[in-house]
């Protein structure tokens, strides 16, 4: 097991790392491994000489060879595997070359490439990272995460792999969500690699492709329900803050009916947060918020449409009932803003079998007495469009174009600026394409996705796709959380997380710029999320209490850069 680095401040300023490791050992740890880039000093120093090639190189030498490897690779699966393997080679140098080339590769260490990554998860896989807790040893999970590979960790993310993106139950082979996810912790939100934790909840898997796939790694048994996967839930909260209690937790891809429960149920046991619930919630308000202010309908007059009452799409709304509400409208009337459909078309009082979290968005059947059309037939998206007139479609239902030219047509017909968000991930699952929706509304809506897309040329105009990326949010609200030693997460830090992100839209100042920045501006973007957060932990009383400029000044300090730093070596 290894310790994190010990800093040490040298006689002419700088700052070194003291190391116990040495030799392979040292260019087999991934976080400190410099590679060719060692100095012949540190080479005699740690016993490496002979075991790299002679030329001392530099990181920005090293940059151009792999980023000239990388373009070698033809697919994008291909090009995932082989910043992965940097990855577990050299962590400064796989960042640096991210941040480098940022909204090249963003897609490919997350969405959308992740997903097929997921599929394949039991094949490509390599090197150990992280650690898979299984249901075969549910006495022993507090033992399990002392085998982490360091001692300090800021950020968890876990995942049960039934949920992974709009792909279901992939068992094990979710592991590739947390550790895509901990990537742009670092990469977007400072938070240093070597205290973060994936984790992988292996509590078997209905897949049948995986049961019978002879190469599949994880647990041979029907995923685990009712009692016993409660159970061993509770089994894993504990182990947790038995051995990390002032970690954040971050609930990863958990299927419907359980993300929601265990947000519930831990919310204010742990510092945790579900990141499907609650950061696709931040980022969608976000959007709206800004669209608002580019459209000049305010908050308050919006009326919203979402596709998909899952735990994403009343996440969503849970977020916009709270931006009314703290825009002075009451819990009742900010409902009335919002319609959400079903696969069984729009929740109204009457609809059978609805789940708790989605009975507070289900209209009175007063509501839809005049419609056309018989009382008691289903009232589909686009009845509910053309009724409602809304200023803003969500969608999160995971149906291939859900959104199609007659829905959106009649969206348009009613608002001059529509606003149209399809979030359903990876880019298979989006409810429609950004080219047929700019056609559709005459080049007029304010668009954001869930999985990239190119910018779309109409009419002489060039009009960016922002990529509507829950990573626009949970980086800065990680570091807020680790900077400020917040004990808790808040719906306001959300909020004011969507506010900050908002603010920063480039829609504001040109309308075929995009609604969210881009990727070139999100460690800007995360700082101020950080600062916002950590802020609002300490209003609240759930952190010691510190002055802004000291909250800022923490969140600069732990803030990691991928730069090699000099290196000694602890006898």
């Amino acid at each position: 097991m290894l310790e994190n680095a010990k800093s040490r401040k040298e006689p002419d300023g700088q700052v070194s790392l003291e190391l116990t490791l040495a030799g392979l050992s040292l260019l087999d740890c991934p976080v400190y491994n410099k590679g060719s880039a060692f100095t012949d000093e540190e080479r005699t120093e740690f016993g490496l000489h002979g075991l790299l090639p002679p030329h001392v190189g530099t990181i920005d030498e090293q940059l151009d060879r792999r980023y000239r490897d990388f373009l070698e690779r033809r697919t994008e699966l291909q090009q995932h595997v082989y910043l992965r393997d940097l990855q577990d080679r050299n962590e400064v140098l796989f960042y640096r070359l991210m941040a480098e080339h940022i909204a090249e590769m963003m897609p490919l260490i997350y969405t959308p490439v992740v997903g097929e990554a997921c599929r394949y998860f039991s094949r490509i896989y390599r090197r150990p990272r992280g650690l898979f807790l299984s249901a075969e040893r549910r006495g022993e999970l507090a033992s399990i995460l002392e085998n982490r590979p360091f001692r300090e960790v800021d950020v968890i993310v876990v995942t049960d792999g039934e949920r992974i993106l709009g792909l279901g139950d992939l068992g094990i082979g979710g592991m590739g969500i947390p550790v895509g996810k901990l990537s742009l912790y670092t990469l977007c939100g400072g938070i240093d690699p070597s205290r973060t934790l994936p984790i992988t909840l292996d509590v078997g898997t209905d897949n049948p492709e995986s049961l019978a796939d002879p190469l599949y790694l994880g647990w041979r048994h029907p995923r685990l329900r009712g009692a016993a996967y409660d159970d061993f839930i509770d089994d894993f909260v504990r182990a947790v803050q038995q051995t990390l209690p002032d970690a954040v937790l971050q609930w990863e891809d958990f299927a419907l009916p359980n993300a929601r429960k265990l947000l519930d149920r831990y919310r204010d046991q742990i510092c945790s947060f579900n990141d499907d619930i609650q950061g696709t919630s931040a980022v969608a308000v976000s959007a709206v918020i800004a669209a608002g202010q580019v459209t000049g309908i305010a908050l308050p007059d919006q009326k919203v449409v979402i596709l998909g009452a899952g735990s994403a799409g009343t996440g969503i709304a849970d977020g916009i009932v709270a931006a009314l509400v703290a825009e002075g409208l009451s819990e009742r009337e900010a409902l009335q803003r919002i319609w959400m459909v079903d696969r069984g078309g729009l929740l109204i009082e009457s609809t059978p079998d609805l789940q708790k979290f989605q009975q507070r968005f289900a209209r009175p059947t007063a509501d839809v007495r005049n419609w056309s059309g018989p009382g008691d037939r289903l009232l589909g998206l686009g009845e509910v469009v053309e009724n409602v007139q809304p200023s803003t479609l969500i969608g999160v239902s995971g149906q291939p174009g859900a959104f199609t030219e007659p829905v959106v047509r009649a969206l348009a017909r009613h608002v001059k600026r529509p606003t149209i968000l399809p979030l359903s991930n990876p880019t298979s699952r989006s409810e429609a394409t950004p080219a047929d929706l700019v056609a559709w509304t005459e080049g007029r809506a304010l668009i954001a996705t869930g999985s990239p897309f190119a910018p779309v040329s109409w009419k002489g105009r060039t009009i960016r796709i922002s990529q509507c990326n829950n990573a626009y949010i949970f980086p800065g609200l990680g570091m807020g959380l680790v900077a400020s030693g917040s004990r808790r997460v808040t719906d306001s830090m959300f909020l004011g997380a969507a506010r900050k992100l908002a603010d920063a839209s480039p829609a504001l100042h040109d309308l075929d710029a995009g609604l969210f920045p881009s990727w070139e501006r999100i460690v800007e973007v995360s700082r101020s999320i950080a600062r916002s957060v950590a802020i609002e932990a300490v209003h609240q009383g759930l952190a010691d209490p510190v002055s802004p400029d000291e909250l800022a000044g923490r969140i600069d300090q732990r803030w990691w850069q991928p730069h090699y730093q000099r290196m000694r070596r602890h006898h």
